[in-house]
Order: C-alpha cells, then structure tokens, then sequence
C-alpha cells in the first residue's frame, strides 16, 4: 500500500507541502531522535566541505527549520534560505529571532527576519545571526543565473518531482566554479547494512510519526521516497551528466547517508 504523502509526478509537490505542514513543529525534536543526534555531525560536515567565506553568497534550498542555514551564519556570509512550505519557514524565522535575542548584549531583540524581506541590520545587531528566508519553489528559483558561490541542498534532493531538474536549477543560480552540495539519506552497499537500515526505517521510523504528529505515513514516507532515489552513484552520475565538476560522494554511518560535492560547470 502506498503512502499518501508520496506521489510521482508534477503533483508530488502538494503532497510534499502537506507533509512538512503536518510535521513543522516537530520536526526538529523528531529528527534529533531518529538520528540519535548524529544529524548534527553530518551537517557540521556539510559546513566543513562548503567552505563558506565572508564575502560569499550562498543559498540553502529546501532550508526547511533553517538548521542548515543557521548554521552557516558564523561565517559571516550573506544567507538565504529557500523553502515550499510556509509552515517550516515559519519555525525558521523564529529559531532566527531566539539566536538574535540570546546572542545580543542584555537581551534585547534584534531585527527580524521575515518571509521574502531581508532584516535591517544595525551597529548593535551585525555580528547576529541572520537569514533571508524565502517561500519558492527549488524547481523555478526566483533568482537570475549566476548569483550564489556556494548552493546547498539537505535532505531536500530526495523530495523534488524532477531531480534533474532540481540539479539543473542549482548549476544555474550557482556562479561558474561554485561550490554546490547535497546531503540526503543514501543506501549502502553493504547488503546486510543495508537490510538493517531499510528495516529500521519501514518499523521503527514511522513510530516518531505516529508517537509525536498522530500520523505514522509522515516518517513512512522517508523508506518510500528512498527507495526510488537513484542514491549516491545516481546522484553523482546526474551530475556529471549535467557538467559539474570534480564530483565526490562522501558518505556517511556505512552510506546510510551521503554528502556529494560539486563544482558548477559555465552556463550554456
């Protein structure tokens, strides 16, 4: 019986936007125990391999809460986070706020960040963490060619109706040479790992659905959409198809999950 959130096709996104509006508010919590914490690391690792510069401009699609955008403020680049649904923009921009007000000296608020409008930093607010969060689709982003050096994706390729696309999409906002980098779950090649894994995620996974949104397809749909992802040596073949450069697949707790890295190719 198939999942009700996954749907082939042009109408895979409503579907998508209604699973992440039915998990927004726990998705944080629901994530830190399914992955034992370890998402964490493997995201600390993206940041490590995109090697993000003040003077950078990067885009983080599929930003969902915003963790992987967050976590590149330190950087002091110029941020934007790109996301379908409302519902996990909206617990973005508040996870945003909360790093302003605790990170400011005595307390006091900072400016916001707010859904299509940039925030008004001032002298007291500029080593804060800010994001530009931004409601769009990561097939159509709403940018002109060659914008971004570095362009990130994070458990977000998997979920789009034409990842090819997707990729196409992120070469071309991506200034030539860019940095370009996907983290998303995998499969091992280990057969034995690998039957652990798929089991784990088709008896326990849906559990964290059922336990904390009432629903156990939310997280089901997690072993379904894996199982028509082409995965790591899918991903990196796309992409060498579509010109980028020195792809390298990194992958994670015995390919479980995978990071894959890539340069963008000159627009044609």
């Amino acid at each position: 019986m198939g999942n009700k959130f996954y749907v082939p096709g042009q109408r895979r996104a409503a579907q998508v936007n209604d699973l992440f509006s039915a998990i927004a508010s726990r998705y944080d919590l629901i994530n830190d125990l399914q992955s034992f914490g370890l998402h964490r690391h493997w995201k600390r690792l993206l940041f490590r391999l995109a090697r993000v510069q003040p003077q950078d401009r990067v885009l983080d699609l599929c930003c969902g809460t915003g963790d992987v955008a967050l976590g590149l403020t330190p950087s002091g680049a110029t941020i934007v986070g790109l996301d379908f649904s409302a519902s996990m923009l909206a617990v973005g921009q508040q996870r945003c706020l909360r790093m302003q007000s605790l990170r400011q000296p005595g307390g006091v608020r900072g400016s916001s960040t707010t859904t299509g409008q940039a925030s008004r930093p001032g002298s007291d607010v500029r080593n804060l963490p800010s994001v530009l969060f931004l409601q769009g689709d990561a097939l159509k982003i709403p940018f002109i060619d060659s914008q971004f050096d570095v362009v990130t994706i994070s458990y977000g390729l998997r979920n789009l109706a034409d990842l090819e696309a997707g990729l196409r999409e992120m070469q071309r906002v991506a200034k030539p040479g860019g940095r370009v980098l996907v983290l998303d779950f995998g499969k091992p090649e280990n057969r034995v790992w690998r039957a652990c894994y798929f089991a784990y995620l088709r008896w326990l996974v849906p559990w964290f659905g059922r336990l904390f949104c009432g629903d156990s397809a939310t997280y089901a749909y997690i072993r379904e959409s894996l199982e028509q992802y082409p995965a790591q040596e899918g991903v990196a073949a796309t992409m060498r198809d579509l010109k980028f450069g020195n792809v390298q697949i990194v992958n994670l707790l015995g390919g479980m999950m995978s990071i894959h890295c890539g340069r963008a190719s000159l627009h044609s």
